[in-house]
C-alpha cells in the first residue's frame, strides 16, 4: 500500500519543522520557473543544515531534493539535478544486514582470529609464516587476558593455533618461550644482544679511560 503525501509530508515536518513547510508552499506561487528552481537550491542548502545528519548517507544531495519533492505534494516543477521521486524517501529499503552464522569455536579470540589463522596459512614464505603466528600468538595472549584474567602459557596459545588452523601452523615452543615471542611488550633477543654488545663496549671504553686517569695520576705524583 502506498503511503499518502500528507503522511510522508507529517514525517519530514519532524526534520525540518514547520518553517521549513512554509518555505516550500511559498516556492510554489513562484511563477517564474528559473526562480523557483534558484529558491529550491537555496531551500536546500537550509536543508543540509537542518538535517546534518543526512550527510553521511550515500548521494544525500538527492535524497534533500526528494524530501522537498516530497514536501511539496509533488508539485515541485522546477530544473532539478536529479529525477525526482516522491516515493525514494519510504520505499528506498534498507540493504539486508549479514550476520554471522558460524559461531567461533573459541569465543575469547573471536571470529576475526580465525579470519587471520586462515590468511596466515596461505602465506607460502617461511619467513613470513613465522611472524604470522608470533603475531597472532601476541594478539590471542592480549585477547586472552582481558577475556580472562588467570595467567596462559604459551603452550596453550600454540596448541589453540594448531587447531584452529588444523594443524598447518607451527613453531617450536622453546623457541618462542626463550625469547618470550608471545608477550607483545618482549623485544627480539636480537635487540637484546645488540643492547648487551653495546653495554660490554661502554664498560669497556670506562675501562680505558679509569686506565687513562690512574697513569696521568701517578704521573703527576712522580
Amino acid at each position: 500500500m502506498e503511503a499518502s503525501t500528507t503522511f510522508k509530508q507529517d514525517l519530514l515536518l519532524r526534520e525540518y519543522g514547520r518553517n521549513v513547510q512554509d518555505l516550500v508552499n511559498y516556492i510554489l506561487k513562484v511563477e517564474d520557473r528559473s526562480e523557483r528552481t534558484r529558491l529550491s537550491q537555496l531551500l536546500i542548502n537550509l536543508m543540509a543544515k537542518l538535517n546534518p545528519q543526512l550527510r553521511d548517507t550515500q548521494d544525500f544531495q538527492q535524497k534533500l531534493w526528494n524530501h522537498l519533492f516530497v514536501m511539496s505534494g509533488s508539485k515541485l516543477d522546477v530544473d532539478a539535478p536529479y529525477p525526482l521521486s516522491a516515493m525514494e524517501y519510504l520505499n528506498d529499503k534498507p540493504q539486508k544486514m549479514e550476520y554471522p552464522l558460524n559461531t567461533p569455536k573459541f569465543k575469547h579470540y573471536g571470529k576475526n582470529v580465525e579470519l587471520l589463522v586462515q590468511r596466515a596459512t596461505e602465506l607460502e614464505d617461511e619467513k613470513e609464516r613465522e611472524a604470522a603466528i608470533i603475531s597472532l600468538g601476541k594478539l590471542m595472549k592480549t585477547l586472552y587476558r582481558s577475556y580472562n584474567k588467570d595467567s596462559i602459557t604459551d603452550d596453550v596459545i600454540l596448541t589453540d593455533i594448531k587447531q584452529i588452523s588444523k594443524g598447518k601452523l607451527d613453531i617450536d615452543l622453546s623457541y618462542v618461550e626463550s625469547n618470550n615471542l608471545f608477550e607483545s611488550n618482549a623485544k627480539p633477543q636480537q635487540q637484546d644482544n645488540q643492547r648487551s654488545q653495546q653495554q660490554s663496549r661502554n664498560d669497556n671504553r670506562n675501562d680505558s679511560r679509569g686506565r687513562k686517569n690512574v697513569r696521568s695520576s701517578n704521573q703527576r705524583n712522580k
